[in-house]
């Protein structure tokens, strides 16, 4: 890191340090009675960008906002038309403030509905949330003690330190037979359970990697309060790696093969890690997580690179890996982790998440793309088709535009022809969510197709968000960067549960996620900064007290709801990046002006 970096990310630093100090100082105003009718961003806005809240219920023409003691009215506006749209349950009525813009702390009042949840406005203001979400990854770090001087009352002992884990039948080799221990330490538990899993963390630490590589100097003064914090390197890169180097123990030294997942045979109770005893496991490689692993190590290799001698890793070493990877996968095209098939052949059997999947095509092109990027070596363009119609919103098991984001870049080593193809697809990507919009009440790109309804609904509506950052970067067209914002406003409140789905932040945000640690500690909050699932009209769990079977409404803030309220670090991952890059792009004005009203 060159000296000029250093000195930019120490003030830098101090100035994210002094917002997340500000931010955290502000409290509602007490005795205030606030109503669930009035939705809207519950953390807050920058002061150019656009500002909306929707309004259910019976209400007049006019609305007022003001200070958040409810004292001074700094502006009054008048609601919009009832607007219902065919992918939403609820008829809303716009309240567009965007002529807001002084710093503070405001509410919204409706006559005859009420008062909004109070929210911020000023620069930087995201600067918390992103900086939360990031940490959120170090409270799930497997084999460390979070030090109370940092994890406060969500501190607790050393977890699953794996220096002793079992090769399962299923992974034997002839240099690693069934029954031989290995050591394979560090790593983030994946979700609210303590397993690992390299298919989900190849998406996680690229996403993270990405927002070093799309945002260098925001990401290099992101400051999450942990141990390593303040030292030589990033905060997101110290993440980054720490769950690297626990992937690249997942590698078989002897053919480049990687295990799908480190994992006890069945998922352990609602206890705290370090009172979970029973045995882990690897288990089979499998072609996907290969090919994760060959391109997270790609990129990773492509990241570090131009650090030099201050490198925390070598380079060449993780770019090495991923061709061992990339290589084993050529010569097993067709190892699908097929867990019931596994459970028929070997015991003991293994009934926790499989992350199957059948189509590789895309995790094919991914690692292709990456390796393509990094070395310029078109071998890798030939090996497999790139490019497919069409650019696929990113998920575990759809990896291909992950590729793009990579070839699009101007650091890409590839032909700018090559570079322009991924370019036009991932602008035509985001004019696709932009279009969505309108079927949503809330006038968010995410809901606005039904296919955002899912498990992990929330990761869709983040990833949308940074499909339409790049679409921005891209095209320097602020309509795209609205989009994003929305979507951040979404995550936040502006939806139809009315929830901020982040823990710790809004009024009325995630109290009881599926978390372990959250649950088993004698804490009563959540272990802040994490991403809830979302609404989910599956509801797999079979859960009491779902408020709707509507996809939109289909949320219940329950432990025992896994398929709506469970976290997971893929739904961290792109909230991070969605947080920070609206964060940096904060003194870009609304598409409209300064004042985001149309």
């Amino acid at each position: 890191m060159s000296a000029i970096l250093r000195i930019h990310r120490r003030r830098a630093a101090r100035a994210l340090l002094a917002a997340i100090a500000a931010a955290s100082s502000t409290t509602p105003a007490a005795a205030q009675r606030y109503t669930q009718d009035i939705r809207l961003n519950q953390v807050g806005h920058h002061p150019g960008a656009p500002k909306h809240a929707y309004v259910l219920g019976r209400a007049g023409s006019r609305f007022y906002v003001t200070r958040a003691d409810g004292r001074d009215t700094v502006y009054t506006g008048t609601l919009g038309p009832r607007v219902t749209a065919a992918l939403s349950s609820d008829t809303t009525r716009l309240a567009d403030f965007g002529a807001v813009r002084a710093a503070g702390e405001y509410v919204l009042l409706v006559p005859g509905v009420g008062t909004s949840y109070p929210f911020r406005i000023g620069a930087n203001v995201y600067a918390p949330l992103a900086a939360a979400a990031l940490k959120g990854f170090w409270y799930q770090r497997s084999d460390q003690a979070l030090d109370p001087r940092f994890a406060g009352a969500w501190a607790r002992p050393v977890g699953h330190p794996d220096t002793a884990v079992i090769v399962h039948p299923s992974a034997a080799s002839h240099g690693r037979p069934a029954g031989s221990i290995i050591a394979s330490p560090g790593g983030w538990y994946d979700a609210g359970d303590y397993n690992k899993y390299v298919v989900n963390s190849g998406i996680s630490v690229s996403t993270l990697l990405s927002l070093l590589e799309d945002f260098p100097a925001y990401a290099a003064a992101l400051n999450e309060n942990t141990p390593e914090s303040g030292d030589a390197l990033p905060d997101v890169l110290q993440e980054a790696l720490y769950n690297l180097r626990w992937m690249r123990t997942m590698q078989d030294p002897a053919d480049g093969g990687v295990y799908h997942k480190l994992t006890e045979a069945q998922f352990s109770g609602f206890v705290m890690p370090h009172q979970v005893a029973a045995p882990r496991y690897v288990v089979q490689k499998s072609t996907a997580a290969a090919l994760g692993f060959a391109a997270v190590m790609a990129q990773a290799s492509r990241v570090l690179r131009p650090m030099g001698a201050a490198a925390p890793a070598d380079p060449d070493t993780l770019l090495r890996a991923a061709e061992r990877a990339w290589r084993w996968a050529r010569l097993h095209p067709r190892a699908v982790y097929d867990q019931r098939e596994m459970n028929r052949r070997w015991d003991p059997d293994i009934g926790t998440g499989e992350y199957g999947d059948g189509d590789l095509s895309d995790e094919f092109a991914w690692a292709a793309a990456e390796l393509y990027a990094t070395t310029g070596d078109r071998a890798y363009a030939a090996a497999v088709p790139l490019f497919a119609a069409g650019a696929p919103l990113p998920q575990w098991a759809v990896v291909r535009t992950l590729g793009y984001y990579a070839l699009a870049r101007p650091t890409a080593r590839v032909p700018a022809a090559v570079r322009a193809r991924a370019r036009r697809l991932l602008v035509r990507a985001g004019d696709g969510y932009l279009r969505q919009a309108v079927n949503s009440a809330w006038r968010t790109p995410m809901g606005g197709a039904r296919g955002d309804w899912l498990w992990g609904s929330n990761a869709m509506a983040a990833n949308q968000g940074i499909a339409l950052v790049t679409a921005y970067r891209l095209t320097n067209d602020a309509t795209y960067l609205d989009g994003a914002r929305a979507n951040l406003d979404y995550l936040l409140g502006r939806n139809a549960t009315g929830y901020s789905f982040v823990t710790g932040f809004g009024t009325r945000s995630t109290l009881h996620p599926h978390h372990r640690p959250s649950q088993a500690d004698t804490v009563a909050a959540p272990v802040p900064g994490l991403l809830a699932g979302g609404p989910n009209p599956g509801q797999q769990d079979h859960c009491p007290g779902y408020p709707s079977p509507r996809f939109d409404r289909s949320y219940l803030d329950d432990v025992c709801s896994y398929a709506s309220n469970e976290i997971a670090i893929n739904w961290n991952a792109p909230l991070v990046y969605l947080a920070a890059a609206v964060d940096a792009l904060g003194a870009v004005p609304a598409a409209g002006g300064g004042d985001s009203r149309r």
